[in-house]
């Protein structure tokens, strides 16, 4: 997970008249929450005791007196490497309770209230499945409905995620983001104008097909994909092999469709925009595509078309930075005003021969994308090597410690099932114990829109700033931290 603070507000509490810091968090390029010092560090706290074992990053420490402006600038700065250090650690992004704590600090940051809603979710072919989840489920919970909605079996559900997709003006279809498991799906579209929420694949490699096609419901929806891939170039086909695979879909062969076009060099890939780059030279345009454990370029000269593969396992690090700019971001609150991902590139440090490493730079607005596909990639291929599962980050299954969750306010939420926030027990701060084992299931809605529990309902209101405000951009201060590849391999002499 990339983690940045890019910047911070102020609330106010009406009647006491003093304020307080909220710190502005984005997660892989898009505003997700606003959290108060005091709730980061109960996470940290309640991470400590829930990984015993585990070495956890330092916190910021605590301050007695107010803190001035250039403080509150400091601890913002510590606050960021500290949870940038947890997104880099495997061990903590996958901690459910990091995950439900960031489920729980989305519903309050953008003041969602619990309750069920329809919900459209697509397919590759903009076939419709209308479902119905609380508006604060985990994106796992979504896709687990949506699937059943289509009768595809239990087992299989796991090798699709939802994504947020939409048309360019051109016509043309971009993957804006995919939906991960700390999201809320109601709450992350709404951030996104004009997304469709769209299932896919969720691996990279082809062999799992297998498995999906022994299924006549997992084969229809891979055989969806591709067509809908095929059709929009993503798949690049002869003319003589495009005429044979029209015939196939004429006759619904979907098999030998599938069998077809699996052995295409481009299937199973995600396809970018046109961007500059600066290999081979500075300022070239090429297309840029992410799968079959490469990162390529398509560069365009005239009617010919150059590409230049770069395996991941040779990728040492990457990293995505952007310019930071205090004046735009007071000058420019709006989301109007502000491009989503605007001015964002993703380098790369790829090992060219023995010895000899060099970073390539990518300038995209999709870079925080492209950087969470090359993990995604990363992840699979450590999974295969460690002999698991596909479906060994099911967070879903694992055990959960229940989290205290306490919000901007003050008041205290037991949270008992990580996939939903609809499942929280109001406790006071003061008898959080015997209020939670008074409570019987504990299972209540939190309050709705932003209002605080009965205990302190009357003592504080906040000033709030719209969440359109934070829409999808991201800004770090420096881009000199950089992603670890795990699967990074050195060339030995016999590869030369």
């Amino acid at each position: 997970m990339h983690f940045s603070i890019p910047d911070t507000q102020e609330f106010s509490q009406d009647n006491s008249g003093s304020s307080f810091t909220g710190f502005n968090i984005h997660i892989n390029g898009s505003f997700h929450c606003c959290l108060r010092y005091k709730q980061l560090h109960s996470l940290h706290e309640q991470l400590k005791r829930s990984l015993p074992t585990l070495a956890l990053p330092s916190f910021p420490p605590k301050k007695l007196l107010p803190l001035t402006p250039s403080q509150i600038e400091q601890r913002r700065i510590s606050l960021e490497r500290y949870i940038q250090l947890v997104g880099q650690d495997p061990v903590l992004c996958r901690s459910e309770l990091l995950r439900a704590f960031l489920l729980n600090a989305q519903q309050e940051s953008s003041f969602t209230e619990c309750r069920e809603a329809s919900l459209d979710v697509f397919l590759m072919n903009g076939y419709r499945i209308m479902t119905k989840a609380f508006t604060t489920d985990c994106s796992s919970k979504v896709l687990e409905k949506a699937c059943s909605l289509i009768d595809l079996p239990k087992e299989y559900t796991y090798y699709f995620s939802l994504y947020l997709v939409r048309n360019e003006p051109n016509g043309e279809v971009a993957i804006a983001k995919k939906l991960m498991d700390f999201e809320a799906p109601q709450i992350s579209q709404k951030q996104w104008d004009d997304c469709k929420i769209v299932i896919r694949t969720s691996y990279w490699d082809a062999n799992y097909d297998l498995e999906l096609m022994r299924d006549r419901i997992a084969l229809n929806l891979l055989y969806i994909q591709a067509l809908s891939d095929v059709e929009r170039g993503w798949i690049l086909t002869s003319r003589d092999l495009s005429e044979q695979l029209t015939d196939l879909q004429a006759r619904g062969n979907k098999r030998e469709y599938l069998e077809i076009v699996r052995k295409l060099p481009l299937y199973g890939c995600l396809q970018f925009p046109r961007v500059c780059v600066d290999y081979p030279q500075a300022n070239t345009m090429a297309t840029v595509i992410i799968g079959n454990r490469e990162l390529n370029l398509l560069t365009h000269y005239g009617k010919n078309i150059q590409e230049t593969k770069f395996k991941v396992t040779r990728i040492r690090c990457w990293r995505v930075t952007t310019i930071h700019n205090n004046e735009e971001l007071s000058s420019n609150s709006s989301s109007e005003s502000r491009e989503p991902g605007g001015n964002l590139e993703l380098s790369f440090e790829y090992l060219m021969a023995k010895n000899q490493l060099k970073w390539i730079t990518i300038y995209s607005e999709q870079s925080m994308l492209m950087s969470v596909c090359l993990q995604s990639i990363v992840d699979e291929l450590l999974n295969q090597k460690n002999g698991s599962d596909i479906n060994n980050v099911q967070t879903h299954q694992a055990e959960f410690a229940p989290l205290s969750y306490i919000r901007r306010d003050g008041s205290n939420y037991y949270i008992t099932d990580s996939s939903s926030t609809d499942t929280l027990s109001s406790i006071s701060d003061s008898n959080s114990t015997s209020n939670h084992q008074s409570n019987g299931s504990g299972k209540q809605p939190p309050p709705s829109n932003g209002t605080t529990s009965s205990s302190s309902s009357s003592s504080s209101s906040f000033i709030r700033r719209k969440l359109k405000e934070f829409n999808t951009t991201v800004r770090f201060k420096s881009g000199k931290d950089s992603v670890h590849n795990e699967a990074f391999e050195w060339i030995g002499d016999d590869d030369l």
